[in-house]
């Protein structure tokens, strides 16, 4: 079977990483975090012969869901011209009242009012299985009550979103936030996983659970 792999849009006022996996020669993608100008997203995937099927959240920060309605859209328009089933949004299932609420996500404060929907919502522990390839739904909560990582155990891909950053972790100031929680998050739930882990978060570069176990300032 191809190799997973995993290419990067940084992308909005935030300079958001934007994820994209696919296998090796395949055609089908899965987005993680389509975080401002959807339709630019869509067009630069389709641009490189990516089809999206299936788009992953991390959480529901506006920087990370300004691009997804638009997004969402296209993708539904190419798959019911090609006659396939709807491309659906995954979030984690605490995450529901934060992204259908402007002041929760923080987009009211930052200038541009967003309150949008996952088509599904996922618990802990769920596995989903998207354009050949499955990852399971690690909860997070910290960052945000329901926010949640997504481990793609195959390629050894964690996609932390605003959990874990290099040497550095979420801010927990906005609503639903907490500093224990997302510490206890870390290290009951992401620590566990396999030192060579490459790690791809929300902003910055990647790094792994092993690196972060001996140098991140806030977990050592």
């Amino acid at each position: 079977m191809a190799e997973i792999k995993i290419g990067r849009m940084v992308l909005g006022v935030c300079q958001t990483n934007c994820y994209f996996l696919y296998r090796e020669g395949e055609h089908g993608a899965i987005v993680v975090d389509p975080a401002d100008k959807g339709a630019n997203i869509y067009g630069a995937l389709q641009k490189n012969g990516f089809r999206v099927e299936g788009i992953l959240l991390t959480h529901g920060h506006f920087d990370h869901i300004w691009g997804l309605d638009a997004l969402r859209d296209a993708a539904n328009a190419a798959a019911e011209c090609d006659g396939r089933p709807p491309v659906q949004v995954y979030a984690g299932e605490g995450e529901r009242e934060l992204l259908g609420s402007a002041r929760l996500n923080v987009s009211g404060q930052a200038g541009r009012a967003c309150e949008t929907y996952a088509d599904v919502y996922l618990k802990d522990g769920e596995e989903v299985a998207l354009a050949g390839m499955t990852c399971r739904m690690i909860a997070t909560p910290g960052h945000t009550a329901g926010g949640c990582c997504y481990y793609f155990e195959e390629a050894g891909i964690l996609v932390s979103g605003d959990t874990l950053f290099a040497e550095s972790v979420g801010r927990t100031d906005f609503p639903t936030g907490s500093m224990g929680t997302l510490v206890r998050s870390i290290k009951e739930k992401l620590f566990p996983l396999p030192d060579d882990t490459r790690v791809y978060p929300g902003h910055g570069e990647s790094t792994t659970i092993g690196r972060e176990k001996v140098n991140n300032p806030f977990l050592v």
